[in-house]
């Protein structure tokens, strides 16, 4: 992936600055599990994130590595990528983009949703319109999913994570919110409006990438292909069979490899937001 010169200024960089305490909800789940449940979250990650529990003393202070210092610039000029695509298209369809922040972390940091621990993965906290990120989360997408880690790979995690900004902005994860709230729906039921929150987020993704390459031109040879091998081995029946050995169908909440897959490159290859209604494809 190319570089650009653009870079935003709503990354606020917490690494090497120690982190506030709190506990996570986990219900005994192991780190993986943690992580696949939060990965990619849609909706409200209050669920599983803990406001409450006293805080732990800031621990950590250090200079950043010039590895981290080179990541945070990375992560800077991916925000504003995103500010840029998607200001352009909230505006080609008559509405105002107002932009996320982004928080790079280590360890754990108190989000507008509890408090974050690496083991969550990245995810969206729509409390704050923030999206949250501990890079190291990455080494274990390789080495316990399964995927190939590129620049490319974080930048469509980034992308996905800032598509749920947009469901935020767009009203569609109060709606989702409602729905899990009336108490009227089953689990099963919850959970594939779970599943179609989650592939329009990859949707949104795949319009980013179409987007903003036609802009900037930084895409390279192979780079798609991170991407989609990142949403595959996110895809619930992957996860399911490398943690409990077997595939629950109605147990889904992010959508299966191949369908992640299928919408982030239906996004990518339409390049047309009002292309990316999940909901009515998959809740008929």
């Amino acid at each position: 992936m190319k570089w650009t010169d653009d870079r935003s200024g709503n990354v606020d960089d917490r690494r090497g600055s120690g982190g506030g305490g709190g506990a996570i909800v986990g219900g005994g789940l192991g780190t993986i599990i943690i992580a696949a449940i939060v990965f990619f979250l849609g909706g409200d990650p209050s669920a599983i994130l803990s406001s409450g529990g006293n805080s732990a003393p800031q621990t950590e202070q250090r200079e950043l590595s010039q590895n981290e210092k080179q990541v945070g610039e990375f992560i800077k000029m991916i925000t504003a990528e995103n500010e840029e695509t998607w200001t352009k298209i909230f505006a080609e369809n008559g509405m105002t983009y107002q932009p996320a922040k982004v928080v790079l972390f280590t360890t754990q940091t108190q989000s507008g949703c509890g408090t974050a621990q690496s083991a969550m993965g990245p995810f969206y906290c729509p409390a704050d319109q923030t999206v949250y990120m501990d890079m190291t989360f990455f080494n274990e997408l390789q080495s316990k999913f399964g995927a190939k880690v590129t620049e490319f790979t974080i930048a469509y995690v980034m992308a996905h994570e800032m598509g749920h900004h947009v469901q935020n902005l767009l009203g569609t994860l109060d709606k989702t919110d409602q729905l899990r709230r009336s108490g009227r729906y089953s689990e099963e039921e919850m959970n594939r409006v779970s599943v179609a929150t989650e592939l329009q987020a990859d949707f949104y993704a795949g319009v980013w990438a179409r987007y903003s390459n036609e802009r900037e031109h930084f895409l390279e040879p192979g780079d798609l292909e991170s991407a989609v091998e990142a949403a595959e081995a996110v895809g619930d029946d992957n996860i399911q069979k490398r943690s409990q050995g077997y595939v629950n169908q109605e147990s889904f909440t992010h959508g299966s490899s191949a369908q992640r897959k299928e919408w982030f490159m239906k996004g990518y290859n339409s390049g047309d937001i009002k292309q990316g209604d999940t909901f009515n494809q998959l809740l008929k």
